[in-house]
């Protein structure tokens, strides 16, 4: 399994993947949309990144990097193609993504999530993920926030 960057023919996947967990646990909203129709400007054009988990030769796997404000980044629409959950995908792409961020130099790196998701937030846990103060009305289905500070 390996890492590889966003390529417009990669779109599909990064949209298809989030849809289907999204609709699987919660639904999907406006600004959802918005990201997997229109990802360049959506989180690409800021310095955002988008990244995607290969394995043999097959996208599985999908997460942004969300430029939030100077030094902060938001972890962002990590989905694994439902058939390919339990390789270790997540935590590629998670790893991957941190240490990207690092590597820009972020001071922060923050995610939204839900209590629901326990394989999730248990992954965010080991990767050193701390809990911080929730603000109301952000995002419907977030009911975390978490925080990894570099």
């Amino acid at each position: 399994m390996k890492i590889v960057g966003y390529k417009p023919e990669y779109q599909v996947y990064f949209k298809e993947f989030n849809i289907s967990w999204l609709e699987e646990y919660f639904s999907v909203e406006p600004f959802d949309n918005y990201a997997f129709e229109n990802p360049e400007e959506a989180i690409l054009k800021d310095g955002g990144r988008i990244i995607f988990a290969e394995n043999d030769d097959e996208i599985i796997g999908t997460v942004a990097l969300k430029y939030a404000e100077p030094g902060v980044f938001e972890m962002a629409k990590m989905a694994v193609r439902k058939d390919a959950r339990g390789l270790g995908a997540g935590k590629l792409l998670c790893t991957s993504i941190v240490e990207i961020a690092r590597n820009m130099k972020a001071t922060r790196l923050i995610l939204y999530s839900n209590k629901q998701l326990k394989p999730a937030i248990a992954m965010y846990l080991q990767m050193g993920f701390t809990e911080i103060p929730l603000e109301p009305g952000l995002y419907k289905r977030a009911d975390i926030k978490m925080e990894l500070v570099f």
